[in-house]
């Protein structure tokens, strides 16, 4: 066995992995890295990246449908599903330098490509190699669930990971799960030619608030996607081709292709834990707000640590563990602050708390104001009008924001630098929006929250009529 000490053992070379490892390594810490598949982990290679190309391919798909509405000529497109494959694979490949190992090895990290599992509460054996780390981070992220329906493992299904294998479209697309990676999958193969149906065991969409989830819904609907909630799958049967899907009511759904999404689960089951002292939940690794497992030299960053399992979460945490490990800084994860985002057409997005939960931890202090894009001049512009944006404000300052329309995911970032950074909505009313945006939306939003205090305020109007019988 060949023995290496290091400062910090990463396991994991997903997102927060590297980011771990490219920082602590850059101020001189000593850094190996565990990597037992491929570099980038889960979002370079089967989630974020691909997924997002493959909705870009389909979005122009349904940009030539629909071109009638801007005064050209609709057309049907045909879709080379086999081209569209490898559109997503050279944009993994653009993308692989930066996740690659000589590029760490660069950074003077040692990159070792095995499977790491515990042997001690200091020590991790990978290959050949016993590793002693006087810090070890856990990022080995999560992996599709598959849950235990009848007949499921006698036929063929995909996931998200088996997906980007395929080169045919499928004629008839059945998927399991209505959450944000089913419901952007339906409708980009939708928009390429697919039938699809979405089979939901509850709601739809529905960790999201339910009003924004609904613009959503109702515009899928409106494109062709069946949309079955309620509808929990009991048994599965059918051969390649030919695939059946029951549900407990007893209704029959018929595809030629199944894709199974209805969640994920955290990759410990080879890390050995037990032999280190670190215990899990049902979610994942027992994680305090330090981002610690149970055994104190030890964290857990990213989907494995049993939270809100996003890429941009991992790359937060790894900032926390740098600080932590490489400084001994008291530093903590929030998640208050905290945006994600679904990438279907119109977009989903959200920011700290929605309307439910503000309601329910403000009661009547708390004010909820709405603003439309049919307001919104290059919304209309560009026919871009379905959907709005809430938010809710708790004396003066936003305290969560929800957002559904054409690009949404690009405008939770500025609820999210309000809410990272406590400021009130005045200040938010400050900004000059350049005319016309999609940016303004935030801006008139702000300002609808003042609209009632100054323009229907008795108080306001008498001081205005006084002032003005003064006034030279």
């Amino acid at each position: 066995m060949d023995r290496i000490s290091c400062d910090l053992l990463i396991i994991g070379a997903g997102s927060g992995g590297l980011s771990v490892a490219a920082g602590a390594a850059q101020m001189g810490a000593d850094v190996v890295l565990l990597e037992r598949h491929k570099m980038g982990g889960d979002c370079l290679n089967y989630g974020c990246v691909p997924s997002k190309a493959l909705i870009q391919s389909a979005k122009t798909a349904h940009a030539m449908r629909t071109a009638g509405q801007y005064g050209i000529t609709p057309v049907e497109p045909q879709v080379d599903y086999a081209a569209a494959k490898d559109h997503v694979q050279s944009v993994i490949d653009a993308i692989a330098p930066m996740d690659s190992v000589e590029r760490f090895e660069g950074f003077g990290v040692r990159v070792l490509q095995e499977e790491g599992r515990f042997i001690s509460d200091t020590e991790v054996q990978a290959g050949d190699h016993i590793i002693t780390a006087r810090r070890i981070v856990i990022a080995t992220g999560s992996s599709p669930f598959v849950p235990p329906i009848p007949g499921l493992d006698s036929v063929p299904y995909l996931t998200n990971e088996s997906l980007w294998d395929l080169r045919e479209l499928p004629n008839e697309l059945i998927v399991i799960g209505g959450g944000p990676i089913g419901m952007e999958m339906a409708q980009a193969h939708l928009r390429l030619g697919s039938k699809v149906t979405v089979l939901e065991g509850a709601k739809a969409l529905g960790k999201d608030d339910p009003e924004m989830a609904a613009v959503v819904l109702d515009n899928l609907r409106s494109e062709g996607l069946e949309i079955v909630e309620g509808a929990t799958a009991s048994e599965i049967r059918g051969a390649e081709g030919a695939i059946e899907v029951e549900t407990k009511d007893g209704r029959v759904f018929k595809g030629t292709h199944l894709l199974v999404a209805v969640g994920r689960k955290a990759n410990t089951a080879s890390l050995d834990l037990d032999k280190a002292g670190i215990e899990t939940t049902r979610t994942g690794i027992k994680v305090d707000d330090k981002l610690k497992t149970t055994n104190s030299k030890v964290y857990a960053i990213g989907d494995v640590a049993g939270g809100l399992q996003f890429t941009h979460v991992a790359g937060y945490h790894a900032g926390v563990v740098v600080q932590s490990a490489m400084f001994g800084l008291p530093a903590k994860a929030k998640t208050d602050h905290i945006p994600w985002a679904t990438y279907t057409d119109p977009e989903l997005a959200q920011v700290g708390l929605t309307e439910a939960q503000a309601k329910e931890k403000h009661g009547d202090a708390l004010d909820v104001v709405r603003f439309h894009y049919n307001h919104n001049d290059r919304a209309q512009a560009e026919r871009h009008t379905k959907g709005l944006i809430k938010v809710m404000i708790h004396k003066g300052r936003p305290v969560g924001a929800s957002i559904a329309g054409h690009q949404a995911g690009e405008h939770i970032n500025f609820w999210a630098f309000a809410l990272a950074n406590n400021l009130k909505m005045r200040a938010i009313t400050s900004m000059v929006s350049p005319y016309p945006t999609y940016g303004e939306l935030n801006k008139r939003a702000a300002g609808t929250y003042f609209s009632p205090k100054l323009f229907e305020s008795p108080m306001v109007k008498r001081v205005v009529r006084l002032v003005q019988r003064w006034l030279p």
